[in-house]
């Protein structure tokens, strides 16, 4: 049984998450006992100018701005490319990936939560750690590799950093190995990863792999989160 607890519309299981928020979806319900640390995320939440400008905008999570913010100064997403989208719940990646890649690109979104269908993109729904969503995912890719793999996973936190880093970390690897399997030579690689133990050497990986890494604090993202966004180009084999 994978247990989990209820945020701003959308159930999480306790191991991992991604940092996007359902806009929409069921309702909490009002019975529920919430913590203080609950209600006051909550309530900035809902009072969040990018939640808003989200739901204003169709998009179904604040982190579509995130990459977009990305995009911009980047210009990792170009028509007709083939992406994964990884931790992708509730879909605010992959609704910016797929109209960025246009009719003649893919997207495949996997995630171990349920995701209501977007027009275009191919949604796994799995454990990302075990083998079977996998083997879907590279089933569903075939033989030829992708352009771009893009993560925004996380691990639900404790607030414990001996507990809460070395699961996000541990997550970072499996999308860097992901990456390296399936990459084309050139390919790109944009991942969220929070500062903390391991990152310096986290860094130090990508490189090895990639001949440009840059990292991003977005606008959009929180001032207190420790997260930033590595953007990687030029994939070496």
């Amino acid at each position: 049984m994978v247990t989990g607890y209820n945020r701003g519309g959308g159930f999480y299981p306790f191991w991992c998450r991604s940092e996007t928020v359902a806009l929409g979806g069921k309702r909490i319900d009002g019975k529920v006992k919430r913590s203080k640390s609950s209600r006051q995320w909550l309530d900035r939440h809902f009072k969040d100018d990018y939640v808003k400008k989200a739901q204003q905008a169709g998009y179904r999570s604040r982190a579509a701005f995130k990459l977009l913010e990305i995009q911009e100064k980047d210009r990792v997403i170009k028509p007709g490319m083939r992406i994964v989208d990884l931790g992708a719940a509730p879909g605010g990646w992959s609704q910016i990936a797929r109209g960025l890649v246009g009719e003649k690109g893919q997207v495949v979104a996997l995630d171990i939560l349920p995701m209501d269908p977007i027009a275009g993109v191919d949604i796994i729904e799995g454990d990302f750690r075990e083998d079977e969503p996998l083997a879907q995912l590279r089933n569903l890719l075939g033989e030829n590799p992708v352009d771009l793999v893009i993560s925004d996973m996380a691990p639900n936190v404790t607030g414990m950093a001996s507990v809460d880093q070395p699961r996000a970390m541990y997550l970072c690897e499996l999308a860097l190995d992901f990456a390296r399997e399936c990459l084309k030579p050139g390919g790109g690689f944009v991942i969220k990863v929070f500062q903390g133990a391991g990152f310096d050497e986290y860094i130090k990986s990508v490189r090895q792999s990639f001949g440009r890494v840059v990292s991003r604090k977005p606008a959009s993202s929180r001032p207190k989160s420790r997260e930033i966004y590595l953007v990687a180009g030029n994939f070496k084999i």
